[in-house]
């Protein structure tokens, strides 16, 4: 696939290409779910992890794909707004997004509606505070 294929298929996508083996698609929350599935289903790329950073625009989520045979990876980059932090779950679909997703969810707070089961992956309902995100510029460290 090249990054004009994937714009053709998505023409409000901004596409950035870092170097010859990196590119990056930003693309809307409501296209985020056709856009995976397209690199998966169609491209036959596997995902290789997901990040998310909490930046001044709102909690970024970056999916990694890698093309295998080309050795270039493609990175979906959405952004959950910080006063509705929501990014439709792939996990129900796609099991490799599965703790990724709740990860991100115990440390930045992105809800991922229609996961399948959101249990704290990371953190104890005992001594977490589902409102103190550690990865957020906002946490503060309780002693």
């Amino acid at each position: 696939m090249t990054p004009a294929e994937f714009q053709e298929r998505f023409p409000e996508v901004r596409v950035s290409e870092h170097n010859a083996r990196r590119v990056y698609f930003e693309i809307s929350r409501e296209k985020l779910t056709s856009a995976v599935k397209f690199l998966r289903q169609e491209c036959g790329m596997r995902l290789s992890t997901c990040t998310g950073i909490d930046t001044r625009a709102g909690f970024e989520v970056l999916y990694h794909f890698s093309e295998d045979k080309t050795g270039i990876i493609y990175t979906l980059k959405v952004i959950a707004p910080k006063d509705d932090p929501k990014l439709e779950s792939q996990a129900g679909w796609f099991p490799a997004c599965n703790w990724i997703e709740r990860e991100i969810h115990e440390m930045l707070g992105v809800d991922f509606p229609g996961h399948p089961d959101m249990k704290p992956l990371l953190t104890s309902d005992a001594d977490w505070e589902k409102t103190n995100y550690p990865l957020r510029r906002d946490y503060e460290r309780s002693e």
